[in-house]
């Protein structure tokens, strides 16, 4: 290999936001590789976002950079190559001398100087343009996720080569016969050369991601050039190891092309990984076993510099956090990583899945709106990409885009002609293309929604606008569900939900809304590949204000800096880190359910959460258990949320959470298990505990090797004890001699007897009898019907979808009910109102029925030192103070206030023992408001 001319380093610079041309002398330098934002050039940004991080140099325009480097002697006169990575659309001159423009979002910018550069200085200059794309860009430009920043941000190199060279070397496995197929395209004079092919294995070290010794290795052998374009063939011999997610051994092929007297010409050593991924039937096979995909979204997200790194340790920092939590897949919303990703991917063993930078529509030649000249663009992105990342074992899957519309057949073709081209990969027509009417194209490898019909829904949450909601949203908590009759009925309804015409219908396009047309359809969809679900999750928290602080880039938190001031604004400022931690530990049981459900389905392949992290953008979607930066909010340790992803899951199946003392406890346990070592022989062991006191235990022999990714373990049936206050019971799961356990909370209730709730002082309103109960001093329990509130919030028990200011605006703009917003429960747990009601202090199970039959009184205008027992926590947007529950005197009474279905909340073990608590409350000495109101005042509020 000749030497390489590095480039990085310092720049004569110039910004030219109206693009008139340059205008020597340069006035400025900058450090590259890098952005005009990160390096703080160019007027700062007074503007602060809302819906997103700030970028405070955001510019928009022509960079012109300008450097001089020095060709010594021996690299005079060689093949030349300027090699930009990671860049936006360049214009390059050498010596004055144009050599054209590159316009690739996703891959390396090269140009080309076949005759050379003679010995002695030179001159580059490099025009940068983030205006002129000729697509939108997805999340390679977007603002709402890395930002449409201007520069250069990974290698600045010239390479050298002879006349004689490879020019792309690709290369296929075949895990079954452990062998390789290797494609050689040669330019120049070849006679009497030979290509040498050698092979070495190599374990990572995933700490420090040095290669450690090898531990296989193939004998080099040589084959004669006699042609421009070889294919061969090389075996790895019966110890070659596989790659995967979980053992992702790896192998550099030394490639040499030489005279056959033995000069070396040109050389290259490319890393692959042997393995064959690909559909069998419903799942995804690697190396002929079974592998289930427990994917996260990722949009590019690094706000301390606003870009994606190309540097390699830092992807296996951040790919190595992702792995922690029980991740083996990446998919790239409408972006494609930088080389840097794929290479710590194939280190760590997580399968990548790059996307195409479109949002949008894609049409053929009759269609009014066909822009030929960007549909050319994008699908040579795709050749693109095949080209320069193909030979990744990492790289196993590629989307076409994100929530695409269109034309079925113009999709199909552009999967067919990618499949012709590269086999290495399966492909997808996109990441839940036509929403509510989806299809299955004859070109697809694989399918990426979240239902197959409005109401075969495949994941746990929806936003309203794409309403009807999930079961983690609005069915009683259980851990029954799972999607298999949804991805496959066993009963056929024939044509359901379906479309017997060409129909307009809205749906949410980004951040706003969108009138397409939906395609007629025959028949009910029925899928008989891998189904992968979109976007699970997107349970929304209240922010982390403390997060500010991290923020010392040129990328600003301008917006929660606004929400806080919004928060203080409302006189609850105080309660930031409260709602912070309340809300967070709602989201983490949320997810768990999700995650849960997702592997209880045996017909599902795989998901992809949105997301383990947080989404700075579209309105500031906080959904991660981990921040932006990929740093630990202190929810949920890796170790316990991998009890819920990861490739061994154990599942405990039953229908409800809270039970009445006595009653049987019965739960089938069931494991989703990926892994290739046996269990035979271990135990599976359950305990059914109360605090530290085991109230029942089991175990069972495994005798089977339960190497089928679904097993079922056998059954739990416990008579759960006789108690006199409501208890928790903790059922814990494990699998001897493995990392393999579960815990589940589950609520028992002593009976109430009917006699004290028939005479208890329980109204709907201020009636007659409550007034007077209030004139002689006595307490009143004043449960309002949530329908007659009209100053409250309904109840919702999870939290918030998404963002709320995104999603209220676009089920506005689609005339459809904006969503709930709330984000769970802020409760006083320690108050002697809930004394017989134990409680942490954010929603467990026992508040789900409380909550769904409420409503939470809007108490914006009354004083501060009103603060309510049972708080709901609203978004960052409204920030109402919301009382479930409060307390007040009342002339000479006291009320208990709430806006709940009293009768429904009697029919239920744990609503009556809510409001058994709420009578003891007021029934003792501690039943002592502060804050007074009028029986006006009160009225004005719930039923102005």
């Amino acid at each position: 290999m000749l030497p390489i001319i590095n480039l990085q380093g310092v720049w004569r610079m110039q910004l030219d936001e109206n693009k008139l041309g340059i205008n020597t002398p340069y006035d400025d330098t900058i450090t590259m590789p890098n952005t005009t934002s990160h390096a703080r050039k160019g007027k700062k940004n007074e503007r602060a976002e809302v819906g997103a991080l700030t970028d405070e140099y955001a510019f928009e325009g022509w960079l012109w950079l300008e450097r001089e480097f020095e060709v010594p002697e021996e690299l005079a006169g060689k093949y030349c190559c300027l090699h930009l990575e990671r860049t936006r659309v360049t214009t390059v001159w050498v010596d004055d001398i144009p050599l054209g423009t590159r316009n690739s979002l996703n891959t390396p910018h090269e140009y080309v100087l076949k005759e050379g550069l003679s010995a002695g200085t030179h001159t580059v200059r490099i025009k940068v343009d983030n205006t002129s794309y000729p697509t939108k860009g997805g999340h390679m430009t977007s603002k709402d996720t890395q930002t449409n920043w201007n520069g250069i941000t990974g290698k600045l190199e010239l390479k050298f080569s002879n006349e004689a060279r490879m020019s792309d070397v690709q290369i296929y496995t075949d895990a079954m016969h452990k062998s390789i197929t290797i494609s050689v395209k040669l330019d120049g004079v070849l006679q009497n050369t030979q290509i040498a092919v050698s092979a070495k294995s190599f374990a990572i070290d995933e700490q420090t991601s040095d290669a450690e010794e090898a531990v296989h290795e193939v004998a080099e052998r040589m084959y004669p050039v006699d042609h421009n374009e070889m294919s061969i063939s090389y075996s790895l011999g019966d110890e070659a190891l596989l790659w995967s997610d979980d053992a992702p051994h790896l192998y550099k092929i030394a490639i040499t092309l030489r005279e056959v007297s033995g000069g070396i010409i040109d050389d290259r050593d490319i890393v692959i990984g042997l393995r064959d991924f690909k559909a069998s039937g419903d799942k995804f096979t690697i190396n002929n076993r079974p592998t289930f995909l427990r994917g996260k979204h990722d949009g590019l997200i690094f706000p301390l510099t606003g870009y994606a790194p190309t540097d390699v340790n830092e992807w296996v920092r951040i790919l190595g956090i992702s792995k922690s939590y029980g991740i083996n897949h990446y998919r790239f919303h409408t972006c494609c990583p930088p080389e840097a990703a794929f290479v710590a991917a194939d280190m760590l063993g997580i399968y990548m899945e790059p996307e195409l930078p479109f949002w949008g529509t894609i049409t053929d030649e009759n269609d009014a709106n066909h822009n030929q000249a960007e549909q050319d663009y994008l699908i040579e992105e795709g050749f693109a990409i095949l080209r320069s990342f193909g030979n990744h074992p990492s790289f196993v899957m590629m989307s076409l885009g994100n929530e695409l519309w269109g034309s079925k057949e113009k999709l199909s073709a552009i999967l067919k002609d990618y499949k012709a081209y590269d086999q290495r990969h399966l492909y997808t027509q996109g990441s839940n293309n036509f929403q509510f009417t989806p299809v299955i194209l004859e070109e697809e490898d694989f399918f990426s929604g979240v239902r197959f019909s409005r109401d075969r829904l495949i994941r746990g949450s929806y936003a309203m606008c794409d309403a009807p909601l999930g079961h983690v949203q609005t069915d009683l908590p259980g851990t029954m569900k799972d999607y298999d009759e949804h991805i496959h009925p066993q009963q056929h309804t024939g044509l359901e939900d379906s479309h017997s015409q060409e129909q307009e219908i809205q749906i949410q396009y980004g951040t706003v809304s969108k009138t397409v047309k939906a395609a007629a359809t025959d028949k009910e969809l029925i899928p008989h590949l891998p189904v992968v679900s979109h976007e699970i999750g997107q349970y929304a928290m209240y922010p982390d204000f403390a997060e500010i602080e991290k923020y010392t880039g040129s990328i600003k938190a301008h917006n929660f800096e606004i929400f806080r001031e919004r928060l203080q604004a409302k006189g609850i400022g105080h309660l930031a880190e409260s709602f912070f931690r309340a809300s967070g530990q709602l989201a983490v049981d949320c997810y768990k359910e999700e995650l849960e459900a997702a592997f209880r389905s045996e017909r599902l392949a795989g998901f992809q959460l949105l997301d383990l992290q947080d989404f700075s953008g579209q309105g500031t979607a906080l959904v991660g258990i981990l921040d932006a930066f990929m740093d630990s909010k202190g929810l949920i340790s890796a170790e316990e949320w991998r009890t819920f992803c990861s490739d061994a899951v154990l599942l405990a199946r039953f229908e409800k959470y809270n039970y009445a003392a006595r009653e049987t406890f019965n739960a089938s346990v069931e494991l989703s298990y990926y892994r290739q070592v046996p269990l035979k022989g271990e135990t599976l062991r359950w305990e059914c505990t109360q605090g530290n006191r085991v109230i029942s235990e089991g175990e069972q022999l495994i005798t089977e090797d339960l190497l089928k990714p679904y097993q079922k373990l056998g059954n739990i049936n416990v008579i759960l004890p006789s108690v006199e206050n409501m208890t928790q019971v903790t059922l814990k799961l494990s699998i001897s001699k493995t990392d393999i356990y579960k815990s589940y909370n589950i609520w028992v209730y002593p009976e109430q007897e009917d006699r004290q709730f028939a005479g208890a002082p329980v109204y709907k309103e201020l009636t007659e009898a409550a007034l007077q109960r209030l004139e002689e001093g006595d307490p009143v329990l004043l449960l309002a019907s949530p329908g007659q509130v009209s100053n409250a919030i309904e109840g919702l028990y999870s939290t918030d979808f998404w963002c709320y200011p995104m999603f209220r605006s676009i089920s506005e703009s689609m005339n459809k009910p904006v969503p709930v917003g709330t984000l769970g429960l802020l409760i006083q747990n320690d108050h002697p109102a809930l004394q017989h009601f134990p409680s942490e202090m954010h929603s467990t199970y026992p508040w789900w029925n409380i909550v769904t039959h409420s409503s939470s009184i809007i108490l914006d205008d009354l004083p501060a030192d009103l603060q309510p027992i049972v708080q709901t926590i609203d978004n960052f947007e409204r920030n109402h103070k919301l009382g479930l529950l409060f307390e007040c005197k009342v002339g000479k009474g006291k009320v208990l206030v709430g806006a709940m279905d009293y009768d429904q909340l009697l029919g239920q073990i744990e609503g009556r023992q809510f409001i058994h608590s709420l009578l003891q409350y007021m029934e003792s000495d501690d039943f002592q408001p502060t804050h007074e109101m009028t029986v006006d005042a009160l009225n004005q509020l719930l039923f102005k």
